[in-house]
């Protein structure tokens, strides 16, 4: 019988609070490998994950939300439901077994299992060629800090259940870099079962492990280092501290770095934000004053300055999903002329991806996780054999429905 790693202990500074969440990977990862092997769970690593949920539940909670030590003077308020939410299920499921948990979930979204009988009739009995998915919002729940972000049991679980069963080349396709932090980092996954597709397909890990990336010319990387050392500087400044700290951070990717303006909570003063913003946008007119080498994406929260790729007639674009599918497929010899395909996403920049595989064969589906009528009518618009869910745990529930 192993012994807890993770001790009883009180956090009350955003370092060790990350810590803690990196221990709760390391456990979950080895949990993982027990519940797909049906090996009987370790005490232990149960233990484990008890006394990180009781120390993040006793986090100081004042004002609505929880509060945090950036230093000896700075305090930050936390959202802490992700971490919270995914440890009290993860601790369910082990304990009590997969039925409670999926009653559980269908009683945090409303028309669950209604929503789960539709995926599971559009999609049943069909073994893919590709399943392209992205990770946040689509089949991971959304976290307040990416780096805190790690992956339940369950969610794992469920993937590696379908990625075995249903599918093969299942392909995670996230903004996030691999590594420092990355979806290496939060992924609990087993090696080698899913191609992980970092910095919006920029760089990947193959399913033999082989690290790989797309090419980008010297002089524009020699662009990105320079600009990267900036923002690392500016976010060093005490005025700009805590733009590092919400949401994303600041993360260097491979052809693209991201820095957060706002945190879904809104923890930033709508000012401060647009001001961050216009910094920014000055910091990389200066570097790239002819607009050669970045485009700037904002997405509300984040402000992605993305390397420019060339594309038909010399033209300048920013590197898009769809980007990065042709270059995944060319790369791994994915046959996409070749269905059945499935592809996720969330938001409006993962509709390229069902666009670029749709343009290969109609023989492609979709399931998008979303209540946006809009982004509900452009998904249908673009793949005649297309579903939308309310909440990532609803696709991950038909993905293992499918995998039995």
């Amino acid at each position: 019988m192993n012994k807890p790693t993770i001790e009883k202990e009180e956090i009350r500074t955003l370092k060790a609070f990350y810590d803690l969440m990196e221990q709760t990977r390391q456990v979950r990862v080895r949990l993982v490998e027990q519940v797909l092997s049906a090996r009987t769970v370790e005490p232990g690593d149960l233990t484990s994950l008890r006394n990180a949920l009781e120390a993040l539940e006793g986090v100081p909670f004042a004002g609505g939300c929880f509060r945090l030590r950036l230093d000896a003077e700075m305090q930050m308020d936390v959202e802490l439901d992700y971490e919270i939410g995914e440890l009290r299920k993860d601790i369910l499921y082990l304990e009590r077994g997969e039925s409670e948990l999926l009653r559980h979930l269908a009683s945090l979204h409303p028309g669950f299992d209604q929503h789960l009988q539709a995926g599971v009739a559009l999609l049943a009995g069909k073994k893919f060629n590709c399943f392209i998915t992205d990770r946040d919002g689509t089949i991971n729940n959304y976290c307040g800090r990416y780096r805190s972000s790690v992956q339940s049991i369950y969610n794992a679980v469920f993937l590696t259940r379908f990625a075995d069963t249903c599918c093969e080349n299942p392909i995670i396709v996230t903004s996030a870099p691999l590594e420092d932090p990355g979806i290496v980092d939060v992924s609990v996954i087993p090696e080698k079962k899913f191609i992980l597709a970092a910095s919006k397909g920029r760089e990947f890990i193959d399913l033999a492990g082989a690290r790989r990336a797309f090419p980008i010319k010297p002089e524009k990387q020699d662009m990105l280092d320079r600009l990267n050392r900036k923002l690392k500087a500016l976010v060093e400044q005490q005025d700009y501290q805590k733009f590092a700290l919400i949401g994303s951070g600041l993360q260097l990717k491979f052809g693209q770095t991201t820095i957060a303006r706002q945190d879904n909570r809104g923890s930033i003063p709508r000012k401060q934000s647009l001001a961050f913003k216009e910094t920014i946008t000055r910091m990389v007119q200066e570097l790239d004053l002819q607009g050669r080498f970045f485009r700037i994406e904002d997405t509300g929260l984040d402000l992605e300055v993305i390397l420019t790729i060339e594309s038909a007639g010399e033209k300048l674009k920013d590197f898009d999903k769809a980007d990065s599918v042709n270059y995944l497929a060319d790369e791994l010899g994915l046959e996409l002329g070749r269905g059945p395909h499935l592809v996720c996403g969330d938001t409006a920049s993962d509709t390229p991806m069902i666009e670029a595989v749709g343009a290969r064969t109609r023989d492609t589906f979709a399931v998008f996780v979303t209540t946006e009528q809009e982004l509900r009518a452009r998904v249908e618009g673009v793949c005649a054999n297309a579903l939308t869910v309310p909440s990532p745990d609803v696709l991950v529930t038909i993905l293992n429905a499918l995998a039995q």
